[in-house]
């Protein structure tokens, strides 16, 4: 009998369609989330809580894989250490995790680089537990998902002026191809690092924010605004994208068509 797949963070974004591929693949599915659940459609929901520990034991019993896709702004690394705890012990053959593009080479050192730009550094925090750990294990990381700008235009589209951070450029990249990639490696074996996966297109900050604008029939003044420190300098200088690895198809602007945006 197959052993059943772990996934982290199953109730979000990316797990929700990472389980449902899963299952498409004939894949026993448990999902670990803060508050369980009743078990649907196949896939069993249990109780957990990583930053904590608590639950966790439970949840790692009998799994075979576990695809990590529960992340924060900070603190994965501690989470990463509590599954990875729980899984030497559970005997868990293969751990998938998802991190973000630049986890290794956007630096995080001073107050203001940890203010803006700590998920970098929490995302190599918790690579480093798992390639510590010694049990097997696989490292995608991916550029920002299509969802993120979104919700990051959104958020700056509430301002009558928005401050637009200068020299910042972003690849987006859609998540369920990021899901695809994700359940490819969960069945097959351990590969270690593997190479990025990043969106078709690189744009400047504001042009996203722009088309966004423009597909909710917003309008806003775009405020250029200099960012401080060696982590805003290494995002200018592209750490945060992937070029050689545009190999993501759909586009932001095919995204933002396909959403329902309110036009005022």
């Amino acid at each position: 009998m197959t052993a059943t797949i772990l996934v982290t963070g199953g109730t979000g974004t990316l797990g929700r369609q990472v389980v449902t591929r899963l299952r498409d693949a004939g894949r026993s599915v448990r999902v670990l989330s803060r508050h369980g659940g009743a078990a649907d459609h196949g896939v069993e929901y249990v109780a957990g809580d990583l930053a904590t520990g608590e639950g966790i034991e439970t949840a790692v019993a009998g799994i075979g894989t576990i695809v990590h896709c529960a992340g924060t702004q900070k603190g994965d690394g501690d989470k990463a250490r509590h599954l990875v705890d729980a899984a030497q012990r559970a005997g868990v053959g293969h751990i998938v995790f998802i991190s973000v593009v630049g986890a290794d080479t956007i630096p995080v050192v001073s107050g203001i680089d940890r203010a803006a730009f700590a998920y970098f550094a929490s995302k190599r925090d918790a690579e480093q537990v798992i390639e510590t750990s010694g049990i097997p294990w696989t490292t995608l990381r991916a550029t920002q998902f299509h969802e993120l700008t979104l919700m990051t235009a959104k958020a700056m589209a509430k301002l009558p002026v928005i401050p637009a951070p200068s020299g910042f450029r972003f690849q987006p990249v859609d998540s369920g191809e990021v899901a695809d990639r994700l359940v490819e490696l969960a069945l097959g074996a351990p590969q270690g690092l593997v190479p990025d996966l990043a969106g078709p297109t690189v744009y400047p900050m504001g042009d996203l924010i722009r088309s966004y604008l423009a597909a909710a029939g917003l309008r806003r003044a775009l405020l250029p605004v200099p960012m401080a420190g060696r982590a805003a300098r290494a995002i200018r200088g592209g750490a945060n994208l992937a070029p050689d690895r545009a190999v993501g198809r759909r586009t932001w602007e095919e995204f933002l068509a396909a959403q329902s945006l309110v036009r005022v």
